[in-house]
């Protein structure tokens, strides 16, 4: 990746064979680098504060502290700095938890047996903050957790519909739909790099970290309307 500085990784799953294996395969690429791995929450939460790492492999499911309070704390203390970006890690597409991983501050999510490459990739999106990890499944997800356990959009946070204009309220809609940003440009009939631009000011507007934020956003204050079927 040219002169620019690896992505820098903690890997926390509560299994030592599962964090030194994705700790492993993502040494062996030359744009990451693992810099801590930890075996709980708590110990995510201090090797984050030490290490400063661009993404966090997060497990849902550990002892003491789990990933999604871990989460929490994580992009709590982050402040208005837009990293570290949480990568959840779970067992299974339908896991009860993800969505209030994605509500916690994480920003995508990966299933355990994903491959090498596709671990690879996800890593490679979530640092760079530019899409949803897997759309079709995150939309199934998104969909299936909002419409079952729906709830009021979180104290302090801005109604979309209240800042946004008409374009940008739009571009929100498709985002949450799961669309890439050259998808949205073909439905809008407008330039990759205007909707680009739409989406930085949504994210400013609403004090989201990334798209995924955008999505939890859209479907908590009502924008969007979870489908009842598939």
């Amino acid at each position: 990746m040219n002169d620019r500085r690896p992505v820098r990784i903690v890997v926390a799953d509560d299994q030592q064979v599962v964090r030194a294996g994705f700790a492993a395969l993502l040494d062996t690429q030359p744009d990451l680098t693992v810099v801590g791995t930890a075996a709980d929450g708590a110990e995510a939460v201090r090797i984050c504060a030490r290490c400063d790492p661009d993404v966090v492999l997060m497990d849902v499911r550990m002892p003491t502290v789990d990933g999604i309070e871990a989460t929490a704390r994580i992009t709590a203390a982050a402040g208005d700095r837009d990293r570290p970006r949480v990568l959840m890690l779970t067992t299974f597409d339908l896991d009860e938890h993800v969505y209030d991983a994605l509500s916690a501050g994480a920003s995508g999510f990966l299933l355990k047996d994903a491959a090498a490459e596709q671990l690879f990739d996800a890593v490679r999106v979530v640092a760079a903050g530019q899409a949803l990890l897997a759309p079709a499944v995150t939309r199934r997800l998104i969909d299936e957790f909002a419409r079952l356990r729906p709830r009021a959009r979180p104290t302090g946070t801005a109604d979309p519909r209240s800042v946004l204009t008409p374009r940008e309220t739009d571009v929100l809609r498709l985002v949450a739909e799961g669309l890439s940003n050259a998808e949205i440009a073909a439905r809008l009939v407008v330039s990759e790099e205007t909707v680009k631009t739409h989406v930085s000011r949504v994210l400013a507007k609403l004090g989201l970290r990334d798209r995924t934020q955008a999505v939890v956003s859209a479907y908590e204050s009502g924008l969007v309307v979870p489908r009842t079927g598939r």
